[in-house]
């Protein structure tokens, strides 16, 4: 009696539960919570892994839980509501009991778990825990289980991208592979997540597809949303907003309106346009902060020779400006920084990027104009940066280990050889890229016919690519390819025989077969090298064309001095933009590399809107990168003997700017709310005295297209791929983030809207945050703020 003593203890328990909520000790409601959320009740095809009581009923026989609480709380006062009850408390007894082989008692063999049922019903009625009535009715009731499966419910992606957020940083922290095996930890998690704040964004954004709801937050209009023509439930916002503590940045609010998994806060890279002036600002004010550390102290005779060596702009105007004047304090350096003068002219072409490039500025009217930093920064002027750029590019390059201009103009450099072999190697790898993806998936055979096929089909032509693919083919294979593609030029055996031997293996080099048969001559060695290693890998056949990569540009290498100087520029572009990702990526860009171009300064190298926000993060904690929080504590197994608790421990900074240059970059981001492209936020946030807070940010708009240029530069077709707007911002001391519209797709051509739409929207939000950022009383700091929501 003892087995089945613990077993009908364990139901009497579970199910007096349902029936008159007793709570006794917690013991019968720990039970109740472990069958509600984790029972496994196998799963369910069309519906999935069915987990916990109330899924159970729900998937196998289609009742409620909360009508199945109901009846079995309340009393039978009818044989009909009796009837009811008992199907009810058969259903959940029958799941209890089908918990041991799930897969067997529900699936497989359902006539077993009716007869474990009623054999339980009878064991329960003779132990006193239900009556005979009850016992009567179930046993005279047949388990019925719901034929087709339920839909399982709609989850709100909306509702839950905090949530999933969190869970997505819970992988890596825990080392948990997968969401699956996360979802089967039992887990609580303290977020840093502001609840109340969090519902109230959540809820604006949820409802700014409406077009009258869009217009009573102020978004449509002049460089905002045309209610009329653009379809509202295109655009995606998408919100981030961090408190500043003593030792971390807290994550209170993300948001975003897109019901998919995708977070574009932290899971995309998006093109987000003139957001890249504040890196690149930050970039040439850290270089002038070095420059000041070298020279600051040295005489003006010194000084004097120094600007006579150096070859970049930037060296060049540090020492003429530490040689005029009196106060060579860095904070003073740097102001004289940003009144640096910059042409927004649009009619000078740079090369940069591999080539010969134009760029335009949003607002014609800045074409004539000379402006500087601080002005081109407050209206997001784009030729001035283009220019701040190339000074950049050319003082890294002047760092570099050789002299770039003796470089350039020494033909004997030994440094020109390598620049050449690196940039043939690189453009090289390039094609043989190019050409593997076209060639992979094709048969020898296959190949061989297309390579023939993309050049005119003439007699020595021909030879030469079979030839070349197919070095150890004999006659009878070349005389039939030749006639099969040639069924017209009446080639005789001895015509044959001749174009077999003239062009034959090893008698002209890879440039000059490519050149013979007019088509690159990696493809012709790529085809050949498939032809004999079908299924070679991408890293093999660039492993195994070294030699034939720098062989193929051996024309580079008899080239005049000119055109080696147009490749070697390249590579010094490139080291250069190497030095300058190494800079960005110390406050926070994400990504491992940066487009080498000026065009970067605009936004062309992309970015992600909460590393944004971290940058901001740095400047407002002068210069020092804190960690990004997102979870306080976690609570393992709560009430069991392996119970755990986890905090945070000791937390550091590490410094990455200089103060000052973290002062700077915060007037200047005040002066574009203040009386730039950002100027509608400025006055939207207040404390508690009425005062208003000083708002400081850099907006960015991104329109993304595929242009494609016809012969003589023509523009043939400009497809747009989506459009982006940021606002990435601070409020007061504390706080700090990002909003960012986006629209992808081809419909993003239909859009016009600007930054000014995060921008404005921003402002509209601004009552749902003003009681996070200055809370009644003023009492809250970052590390004791209002309990967050929790896993």
């Amino acid at each position: 009696m003892g087995a089945t003593e613990k077993l009908r203890q364990m139901i009497s328990a579970s199910v007096r539960a349902y029936l008159d909520g007793e709570d006794t000790g917690g013991q019968r409601r720990r039970i109740l919570v472990d069958y509600l959320n984790s029972t496994p009740l196998t799963a369910r095809a069309g519906f999935g892994e069915v987990n916990g009581l109330g899924d159970g009923l729900w998937a196998w026989f289609g009742t409620d839980l909360g009508i199945a609480q109901q009846l079995l709380r309340d009393p039978a006062p009818d044989e009909r509501t009796l009837q009811v009850k008992a199907l009810a408390y058969k259903q959940v007894l029958s799941l209890l009991l089908a918990q041991r082989r799930p897969s067997h008692y529900l699936i497989q063999d359902r006539a077993a778990l009716e007869r474990l049922a009623n054999s339980h019903l009878r064991v329960l009625a003779q132990a006193g825990v239900i009556d005979e009535r009850l016992r009567d009715a179930a046993l005279s009731l047949t388990l019925k289980f719901r034929e087709e499966a339920p839909q399982p419910q709609a989850a709100s992606f909306v509702e839950q991208k905090a949530t999933n957020a969190i869970r997505a940083r819970l992988l890596s922290m825990l080392g948990v592979p997968s969401l699956y095996q996360l979802d089967r930890t039992d887990l609580t998690v303290q977020t840093t997540l502001d609840a109340a704040t969090q519902q109230r964004v959540v809820e604006v954004l949820g409802k700014l597809n409406d077009p009258d709801f869009a217009r009573q937050m102020g978004l449509t209009g002049e460089r905002l949303l045309d209610s009329k023509n653009n379809d509202l439930s295109k655009i995606v916002y998408s919100f981030t907003l961090y408190e500043r503590g003593s030792d971390a940045n807290y994550l209170r609010v993300q948001a975003d309106n897109l019901d998919q998994p995708l977070d574009i806060n932290e899971g995309a890279k998006l093109d987000l346009g003139s957001t890249a002036k504040l890196r690149t600002l930050t970039t040439y004010l850290e270089i002038i902060a070095e420059l000041h550390a070298r020279y600051a102290h040295l005489p003006r005779e010194f000084l004097t020779d120094v600007g006579e060596e150096a070859s970049d702009n930037l060296t060049r105007w540090a020492v003429e400006w530490l040689s005029g004047t009196q106060n060579r304090s860095l904070q003073a350096m740097l102001d004289a920084a940003m009144e640096r003068r910059y042409s927004a002219s649009p009619g000078e072409a740079f090369f940069t990027g591999g080539g010969v490039h134009t760029f335009v500025n949003f607002n014609k009217d800045d074409n004539g104009r000379i402006l500087t930093l601080q002005e081109s920064l407050r209206n997001s002027v784009n030729l001035p940066f283009i220019r701040l750029m190339r000074d950049i590019v050319q003082f890294y390059m002047a760092e570099g280990g050789d002299d770039s201009a003796d470089i350039l103009q020494n033909p004997d450099h030994p440094a020109r050889q390598a620049y050449l072999a690196r940039f043939a190697d690189r453009e090289g790898s390039d094609f043989i890229n190019r050409f593997y993806t076209s060639y992979r998936k094709r048969t020898p055979d296959q190949a061989l016919d297309l390579l023939a096929s993309r050049t005119r089909p003439v007699p020595h032509r021909l030879a030469v690519i079979f030839r070349t693919v197919r070095p150890k083919a004999g006659m009878a294979e070349f005389g039939r390819f030749m006639r099969a593609r040639l069924p017209d030029a009446k080639l005789s055996d001895a015509d044959l025989a001749s174009l077999y031997s003239k062009y034959g293996p090893d008698r002209f080099s890879l440039n000059d077969l490519g050149y013979l048969a007019r088509v690159h001559p990696l493809e012709l060695w790529l085809v050949g090298y498939l032809q004999t290693n079908p299924d070679a890998k991408r890293q093999e056949v660039l492993d195994a064309s070294i030699r034939e990569r720098q062989e193929s540009y051996t024309w580079l290498f008899k080239k005049g001095q000119a055109a080696q100087n147009t490749r070697i520029r390249i590579g010094l572009e490139e080291e250069a933009f190497r030095r300058i990702t190494e800079q960005w990526r110390k406050v926070g860009y994400p990504f491992e590399t940066l487009i080498p171009s000026f065009a970067t300064a605009i936004g062309s190298s992309a970015d992600r809107p909460a590393a944004l926000a971290e940058l901001v993060g740095i400047i407002l904690n002068d210069g020092v990168r804190q960690p990004m929080v997102r979870v306080k504590s976690l609570h393992f197994a709560e009430g069991t003997p392996y119970e755990a608790k986890v905090g945070l421990g000791p937390l550091e900074g590490r410094r990455v700017l200089r103060p000052e240059v973290c002062a700077t970059l915060r007037r200047a981001l005040m002066d574009v709310a203040q009386n730039g492209t950002a100027k509608r936020v400025w006055g939207s946030f207040k404390d508690g005295s009425g005062q208003i807070l000083p708002v400081g940010g850099k907006t960015g708009t991104g329109d993304h297209r595929l242009d494609r240029y016809g012969p003589g530069g023509v523009l043939i077709e400009s497809r747009a791929v989506n459009r982006t707007a940021t606002f990435v911002f601070y409020v007061g001391d504390r706080f700090f983030g990002t909003m960012t519209a986006f629209v992808h797709g081809p419909e993003a051509d239909h859009y016009r809207f600007t930054s000014a739409l995060p921008a404005q929207l921003l402002k509209s939000l601004a009552p749902a945050l003003q009681p996070l950022i200055d809370p009644p009383g003023n009492t809250r700091t970052a590390e004791t703020g209002k309990v967050p929501t929790g896993l």
